[in-house]
């Protein structure tokens, strides 16, 4: 900087500094932000690119919710092999009706032992998206713990928490806010 006699007194900047430093200021934040940019390695068994949180490789197009809205489809029936568990609100206890679904589950990827599943919690519209994300990762938790006191190797069991990103019902009804309080079993292989 160049102090200059005139004005008031102070720091003035001439011109051609304040090119010079505008300069050095941009050419740091293209290389820093260069190194911010890195290329996603491939998870083995994910196959190439990483694609969704566990994968591409659905089973019977039994599709990750996120794929699924990604194309329009979220709510068509996906024809998976497994079934999905619901909640009653603000909870992530597993329901005694619900059981009978978890045990069934069960059953099947103990016979497709080359499969794994990713859990996805879900919730309705009401509370904060950090709120639902946390409650969202219990039930998937939940449903998981649930699979392995069945006899499911816990590796097989990933989950993630949409919270309530993903809803299959977007109405402000009792019956719709059950419908998207969910554990969804997505089969991989």
């Amino acid at each position: 900087m160049t102090r200059l006699p005139h004005g008031r007194g102070g720091w003035v900047i001439s011109a051609n500094r304040a090119r010079l430093l505008t300069a050095a200021i941009m050419l740091a934040l293209v290389v820093g932000g260069a190194g911010c940019s890195s290329k996603s390695k491939p998870v083995e068994g994910l196959g190439a690119g990483g694609g969704s949180p566990l994968g591409e490789q659905g089973m019977g197009g039994n599709k990750t919710s996120l794929e699924q809205f990604q194309k329009g489809t979220l709510g068509a029936s996906t024809g998976g092999p497994l079934s999905d568990v619901h909640f009653d609100y603000d909870d992530y206890t597993i329901r005694p009706q619900d059981g009978e679904v978890l045990r069934a589950n069960a059953s099947w990827l103990r016979e497709h032992a080359a499969n794994r599943v990713q859990v996805e919690g879900h919730c309705d519209e009401r509370g904060s998206e950090e709120y639902n994300i946390a409650l969202g990762a219990k039930r998937a938790q939940a449903a998981k713990d649930y699979l392995v006191t069945l006899g499911v190797t816990p590796s097989r069991v990933s989950t993630i928490s949409y919270g309530k990103e993903l809803q299959l019902c977007t109405e402000s009804t009792e019956s719709c806010w059950a419908d998207n309080r969910r554990a969804h079993f997505v089969t991989l292989q």
